[in-house]
């Protein structure tokens, strides 16, 4: 039975399924804090760039603050892992019980459902790619160097050599998947080497039973959310996705709401209730489940939100790395930071005040909450700049 909800409602609930309105621990969270959260997150993205730190790490201190990073690296790449990597919202970190929901993808990728380039490689070198997959086996953990081809490298995502093609399909596929990392580069190993034998030799569902399980899990983590919503969480197909969530709608498991506001029906867990207390403060990373999809960010927290990475620099709005800043149930502010790690500083290259929010509430629990990440991340001190409407209120908070 469908019920309506404010537009402050959905926000709320959004929030606190997301994990802002747990506090956070007392001291240094450990590893049963943080596999907790990655359980109900169900997914953390992974990116390559590490102006700040890298993308991964940033989620966990969002919410469990200055947690040691070396607690996710274990769980990641240790012995005894907890998530594995996969793509679930692009390159991802996910609870290993989970591997088993996203064996459909694996046999689609088999089957030739990948991006092309890749797919025709597969196609017409399967050879090369089972000879890869062999020598895998007999040698143990390897990397993209161990296949290069003789000769100048080419440099640059697209200059790939055969063999990180082979050793990209054959992960696409599942037969390997990341050991551990040596810088941000992966370290392969065929699954079943990897990975707990539990989860392995544990029965795969139907494609059907497996996205809907991957639907509970995003409707979960994000509280209240659109088909849209749902499907992008994991990347699943638009084919059959309408089926899987009229199922739950039938079978009592997701309930459809309407908000004020919103174009789109919604749907929420039953039970879902807007928590009355909030995080005081937290930066996220341009990267987090929260903000990731930007048509949610605007509709949910009525933020414009755009990865600038890309854009020339004289067009940057907010500059290259930018990190939002959550007060409650609003966004306050933007930050774009660097770590120099030479200087031991967190450059504040810097800061913009949303229209909607006051600077003398703002720069206070953000000059804290940026020494926080400083002493997280091994530095110093926390060097502001001029630029940007904020930047003089919160160089007056630090000092």
């Amino acid at each position: 039975m469908s019920h309506d909800l404010t537009a402050g409602q959905a926000r709320r609930i959004a929030l606190g399924a997301q994990g802002f309105a747990t506090p956070r621990p007392s001291g240094p969270a450990g590893a049963r804090q943080f596999r907790k959260l990655a359980d109900h997150l169900g997914v953390i993205q992974i990116d390559s760039v590490n102006v700040v730190t890298r993308t991964h790490y940033l989620p966990a201190f969002s919410r469990l603050g200055a947690y040691p990073r070396e607690v996710l690296e274990a769980e990641a790449w240790g012995p005894r892992p907890s998530l594995f990597e996969y793509w679930g919202h692009e390159a991802s970190l996910m609870p290993v019980a989970m591997q088993p929901l996203f064996r459909w993808r694996m046999d689609r990728a088999r089957a030739g459902d990948t991006w092309e380039g890749l797919a025709k490689f597969a196609r017409e070198r399967r050879d090369y790619i089972d000879l890869v997959l062999a020598e895998i086996e007999r040698r143990g953990p390897v990397t993209g160097a161990d296949f290069a081809e003789e000769g100048p490298r080419r440099k640059g995502w697209w200059e790939w050599s055969n063999g990180k093609r082979a050793l990209e399909w054959l992960f696409w596929s599942g037969f390997i998947t990341t050991k551990t990392r040596r810088g941000f580069e992966r370290v392969y190993d065929l699954t079943e080497r990897v990975l707990p034998r539990a989860v392995t030799e544990a029965p795969t569902p139907s494609e059907d039973e497996a996205q809907r399980t991957l639907i509970m899990t995003a409707a979960r983590a994000m509280g209240v959310a659109t088909e849209g919503d749902l499907r992008d969480y994991f990347r699943l197909p638009v084919e059959g996705f309408r089926d899987r969530v009229a199922e739950l709608v039938e079978a009592g498991d997701l309930e459809p709401v309407k908000v004020q506001g919103w174009k789109q029906a919604a749907y929420v867990v039953p039970g879902a209730k807007a928590p009355r207390k909030l995080t005081p403060g937290a930066l996220l990373s341009p990267f987090d489940n929260l903000v990731w999809r930007r048509e949610r960010t605007e509709r949910v927290l009525g933020a414009r939100i755009r990865l600038e990475i890309y854009t020339p620099a004289h067009k940057r709005e907010h500059g290259y790395y930018v990190l939002p800043f959550l007060q409650s149930d609003a966004i306050t502010a933007r930050v774009d930071l660097k770590a120099d790690r030479k200087a031991g500083a967190l450059l504040v290259q810097s800061a913009h005040l949303e229209p909607h929010a006051a600077a003398e509430d703002v720069a206070g629990p953000l000059a804290a909450e940026l020494r926080l990440m400083a002493g997280w991340l091994g530095l110093a001190e926390v060097t502001p700049s001029k630029k940007g409407d904020l930047s003089a209120a919160l160089s007056q908070a630090l000092n």
